[in-house]
């Protein structure tokens, strides 16, 4: 694009400003596909997510590159991503296959963005329940996974800085193991671009890279949780000193 690039700031006010005007139009043309089958909601509901992502490519120059695709598996599985930003939470609309996502109950009280959210069926979960929050989350994966949909965890439950480390709720593995399908592992620096809770947005490329798929039959959930986990934090550790890929605030 000719003449001086917008300025950093700026670009990603632009950004912000698309995104709360985008997230009021589909939240009540969502309402509209209520009638309509699990898949064919979350193919129009998903579109936002498609849009937040190219916006942030345009405006603040947030690319991504996906490394391991070929791992993805057939059918359905629950994957197990490092959560460092908001943006893997919509970048994986258009990277992994049909999915929801275990969350909390609270995010579908959120003005608008819960409506849309509320009709993609995700697995949501009252943290306090103790043992019955494992068994809404059991009951509810069967029948996600009965409908072809995989399941996304994010098992630090909450986001992280690149290069910081968490114990890993054993809830995912647990969860994969109920339902005898694989775990997938999936790590990315996007928090070099998209900092968790901040307002400005910097350019670079974001890595994402999905692991083998672990089998679950016949493991312990544990056993599982602990490859799952040794894989992301190896691979995250990798890509957290990758300083080429992300250009520093200014």
């Amino acid at each position: 694009m000719a003449g001086a690039p917008v300025p950093r700031r700026l670009a990603s006010l632009l950004f912000a400003a698309g995104q709360l005007l985008m997230t009021v139009l589909f939240a009540f043309a969502s309402l509209l596909t209520v009638p309509l089958p699990l898949l064919w909601r979350y193919r129009f509901i998903t579109l936002w997510c498609r849009y937040v992502v190219w916006s942030a490519r345009v405006l603040c120059g947030l690319r991504h590159r996906v490394t391991g695709a070929d791992n993805i598996p057939p059918g359905p599985a629950v994957y197990l991503s490092r959560h460092e930003s908001a943006w893997e939470t919509l970048a994986f609309s258009q990277v992994l296959p049909p999915h929801v996502n275990v969350l909390k109950r609270e995010l579908l009280r959120i003005p608008f963005f819960g409506w849309g959210l509320a009709l993609l069926a995700p697995i949501a979960i009252d943290r306090a329940a103790g043992r019955a929050a494992l068994r809404q989350m059991a009951e509810q994966g069967h029948d996600r996974i009965a409908r072809g949909f995989s399941v996304v965890i994010f098992p630090e439950g909450t986001r992280k800085a690149p290069g910081e480390t968490a114990d890993f709720f054993i809830g995912g593995a647990w969860l994969a193991c109920q339902l005898g399908v694989p775990v997938v592992p999936v790590a990315h620096n996007a928090g070099l671009c998209w900092p968790r809770d901040a307002l400005w947005k910097r350019p670079g490329t974001v890595e994402l890279v999905i692991g083998p798929a672990i089998a679950t039959a016949g493991r312990s959930a544990s056993e599982v949780n602990a490859e799952a986990k040794a894989w992301i934090d190896a691979t995250c550790a990798k890509l957290s000193h990758a300083p080429s890929r992300a250009v520093a605030a200014s």
